[in-house]
């Protein structure tokens, strides 16, 4: 009996060590006594003490105090104190093999030494200011990430060299402006709706559509026609583009992009409720309060297109790998609509974009699009880097375009974070997560090329 309990106090022991040095490192760092720190948590020196050696557990309270006197995230705090985070015990419990590695590399993330501010990239903030890639520094080369415009990098592309398109574009092209830019990033709004806190919980801010003009929608029209010519070029025959879109105006989207040539396969409807519409009339809520000025949004639609395959789907399957949407198994086929929650709040800690898709969702739709699993995925918007870490979770190479410096940093040190999260599997493909590849070691494999 004595010899089963050994194991278990040794690594208690251990992480209570981790724990402590990280502690013990804070603190020096901000030049805080022992003393201090332990009148700042309002606890006694003893125990501050105790906890630098090991030697006592702090209570999930106690991390979030310290955290916010240190004023680091709790996050790192917990895992060395021994609180799994819900992913890692999804990985647990989904993953019986891999889950050693997994647990091995969040644990080394946080030992004591480690960057406060996250995973740092090696190489200096002005070399991302370049248009060279950032590609994982093994065999696989998966991915390849520029900071440049899209138009400018698809007239390079050559023909036919990009099997599938996913894409979270600029809805409305007014809201990332660089005068709407600055407005959201200075939490003034403009175009963006910043939506108040509830429950203690901050709300992402939403673009405001119902404010274009008419003059916004031609700009809308033209800016998706001239995108999909160039899309067009560069995607193989039987090529797939799934493109997310808005009701108020999709109908200017989707036409756009049949106008370049484009077959319209169909519409991919995401079961999902956000804080889009619902309201009653501005300034007159009192008046007319049993009024909605437009509905309660609770799904969003992406647009699915195909560039026309060379004879038959067969024959096209066999020369360009394209063609049809990749089933789920055998038994199950792609369906048009998925159930998503919004995106997780560790998804966003980890990558602060305003239109963050989950990956939960992203992987479905990034899988259906290379029907053989073969090929390359391009997202000429890339934002946060949701799209480009779905394909990197699938084991897909991709491509990702974004031409905004601050998102694009964004995705550098997001892509291997979000690829490394198992999601919570619900509804359409809740049974692919089993052959997801972990990204091993994350952040110090990538390397400015």
């Amino acid at each position: 009996m004595g010899n089963a309990e050994a194991p278990k106090q040794n690594s208690v022991k251990l992480i209570g060590d981790e724990f402590g040095k990280r502690l013990y490192n804070e603190r020096i760092s901000r030049k805080l006594s022992i003393s201090s720190l332990a009148q700042k948590a309002n606890v006694t020196k003893g125990y501050v003490s105790r906890l630098e050696h090991g030697k006592a557990k702090p209570s999930k309270q106690m991390i979030e105090r310290i955290a916010k006197i240190l004023k680091i995230k709790p996050s790192p705090l917990y895992v060395l104190a021994g609180y799994l985070p819900i992913d890692i015990k999804n990985i647990l419990y989904s993953f019986p093999e891999e889950a050693p590695n997994v647990l091995r590399e969040t644990f080394d993330t946080y030992v004591a030494g480690n960057s406060t501010t996250g995973y740092e990239h090696k190489k200096s903030q002005a070399s991302l200011k370049t248009t060279k890639p950032i590609i994982i520094s093994k065999k696989e080369h998966l991915y390849e990430i520029f900071n440049t415009d899209c138009f400018a990098w698809l007239d390079k592309r050559a023909s036919n060299s990009i099997h599938a398109v996913v894409t979270d574009p600029p809805y409305g092209i007014k809201e990332y402006t660089h005068k709407e830019k600055k407005k959201l990033r200075s939490g003034r709004g403009g175009v963006w709706r910043i939506p108040p806190s509830f429950d203690g919980c901050l709300r992402s801010p939403l673009p405001r559509f119902t404010v274009l003009s008419n003059d916004d929608k031609l700009k809308l029209e033209n800016f998706f026609t001239k995108w999909a010519i160039k899309v067009f070029k560069v995607l193989v025959p039987g090529g797939h583009v799934l493109i997310a879109t808005n009701p108020l105006f999709s109908h200017i989207v989707y036409s756009s992009i049949i106008k370049a040539g484009f077959e319209k396969r169909g519409e991919i409807i995401r079961l999902v409720q956000t804080l889009r519409g619902g309201d009653r009339p501005k300034n007159a809520h009192n008046e007319f309060e049993d009024v909605t000025v437009i509905p309660r949004s609770c799904w969003e639609p992406w647009g699915l297109f195909r560039k026309p395959c060379e004879g038959r789907v067969q024959d096209n399957l066999r020369k360009w790998k394209t063609g049809g949407l990749r089933r789920i198994s055998k038994d199950q086929p792609f369906s048009d609509v998925i159930k998503s929650s919004p995106t997780r709040s560790i998804e966003r800690e980890i990558a602060s974009h305003p239109s963050l898709k989950p990956q939960a969702l992203m992987r479905q739709l990034v899988r259906a699009s290379l029907p053989l699993g073969e090929g390359i995925v391009l997202d000429p918007f890339m934002g946060g880097g949701s799209t480009i870490a779905a394909a990197c979770a699938l084991n897909y190479k991709s491509i990702g375009i974004e031409s905004d410096l601050e998102f694009y940093k964004i995705a550098v040190k997001a892509i291997p974070r979000l690829a490394a999260i198992v999601p919570n599997g619900n509804g359409n493909g809740s049974d692919i997560w089993g052959s997801i590849k972990i990204i091993e070691g994350q952040e110090p494999l990538f390397e400015q090329s």
